[in-house]
C-alpha cells in the first residue's frame, strides 16, 4: 500500500473520532474489508500492542502502520496520530465562537453518540475472531464485566487475561 494513502486512511481515522478507539470502525472497513491489507487478527494485535504501552488510546495506529508497512508504516501512523494536534488551535477558536450555539452542541453530541455505536459495530467482528473456545469467551465476558461494572483499570484486566492464557497453555 502506498505510504500517502495510508497516512491519509489513517488521518481520516483519527480526525473523524473523538477518542482512540472510536476511529476502530473505520480503520477496520478501510484496511480489512475494503484494501485488505490486514486481517481481523493483526487488527486485533495492533489494538493489544497499542493498548498494552503508556500514551493515547490511538496509539494502535502505529501499531497498523508497521503491519501493513513496516517502519514507514509505522512513521505515517504517528504521523497520522499527531496531525490533529497541531491543527487543534484554529479548531478550538472556531469551535469556541460556536459552542453554545444549540444545533452545534447537539451535533456534537449526534457525532459521540454515533461513534460509539461505529465502535460496537466494529468490535463484532474482531469478538468473533477472538473467541475461539470455551475459555476464551469466558475471558471476553468476565473482562467486559469487570470494566463495564467496576473502576478497575484496564491493564489490570489485560494482565489477569493474560495470566489466564498462559495459565492455560502450562496446563495443557
Amino acid at each position: 500500500m502506498n505510504l500517502v494513502v495510508l497516512y491519509m486512511l489513517l488521518l481520516k481515522a483519527v480526525v473523524t473520532s473523538f477518542s482512540g478507539m472510536a476511529s476502530l470502525a473505520m480503520v477496520r472497513q478501510d484496511l480489512v474489508v475494503t484494501h485488505r491489507v490486514l486481517t481481523d487478527r493483526e487488527l486485533s494485535t495492533a489494538i493489544a500492542a497499542g493498548r498494552t504501552g503508556p500514551g493515547p488510546n490511538g496509539l494502535y495506529l502505529v501499531s497498523i502502520g508497521y503491519f501493513i508497512a513496516g517502519v514507514p508504516g509505522a512513521t505515517a501512523g504517528m504521523l497520522a496520530l499527531i496531525t490533529p494536534a497541531f491543527l487543534i488551535i484554529p479548531l478550538m477558536k472556531w469551535a469556541g465562537a460556536y459552542a453554545n450555539i444549540p444545533r452545534i452542541r447537539s451535533a456534537i453530541r449526534a457525532v459521540i453518540l454515533s461513534s460509539a455505536g461505529l465502535l460496537i459495530s466494529a468490535s463484532i467482528p474482531l469478538t468473533r475472531d477472538a473467541a475461539t473456545g470455551w475459555l476464551a469467551s469466558a475471558v471476553i465476558v468476565v473482562s467486559f464485566a469487570v470494566l463495564a461494572f467496576t473502576r478497575v483499570e484496564s491493564w489490570w484486566v489485560m494482565m489477569g487475561a493474560a495470566a489466564v492464557g498462559l495459565g492455560s497453555v502450562l496446563v495443557r
